[in-house]
């Protein structure tokens, strides 16, 4: 398979199209879709754990507390992920605009936030239990939490800057001819 070892931004808007309101809120509301049921999955199995014998008897209060931390912050994000659907049904129900793809995607965004501080605290308390020290838990979620922000903040924002340098030297390029 022959592949380009390097492409122009013109490839690059060549392969994107722009989508209209409606197919961007659709598309939008699967991404939502997509996310809730991994969270109430989460966010069962965090209740389950409680509900454990060993809960007490394995975890310290503070990590017990810190696990009532990891389950907030779960419902948080269900909460935020979620709301896209409610803001639509009780702000614009027969319609789609801007402002909605807007603010959905940022509540959108903002719930990876708190998942992501819950996941890490969640594998923090069980890599304390099965881990040789606190400080190897303590590593574990670090690396974890550090996959998070790049994956989730770090390529998505160099992806954009990339995209928009591409353009601004495309319509540079344009100019100059």
């Amino acid at each position: 398979m022959n592949l380009p070892s390097s492409r122009s931004s013109s490839d690059d808007d060549a392969e994107r199209e722009p989508l209209s309101l409606n197919d961007a809120a659709a598309h939008l509301l699967d991404e939502c879709r997509m996310v809730l049921p991994g969270l109430q999955a989460l966010f069962g199995f965090q209740l389950i754990a409680v509900f454990n014998s060993g809960f007490s008897t394995r975890l310290s209060i503070v990590q017990q507390r810190m696990h009532l931390v990891a389950i907030v912050l779960v419902v948080v994000a269900i909460a935020l992920v979620m709301a896209p659907a409610a803001l639509h049904r009780r702000t614009e129900p027969d319609a789609v605009s801007r402002r909605f793809l807007t603010v959905s995607t940022r509540l959108l965004e903002w719930g990876m936030a708190p998942l992501g501080v819950a996941i890490c605290l969640d594998v923090y308390l069980v890599a304390a239990l099965i881990a040789p020290s606190s400080s190897w838990a303590a590593v574990t979620a670090g690396f974890l939490a550090a996959v998070f922000v790049f994956l989730w903040h770090v390529l998505p924002a160099s992806q954009r800057l990339q995209r928009r340098l591409g353009t601004l030297s495309t319509r540079a390029a344009r100019e100059h001819h």
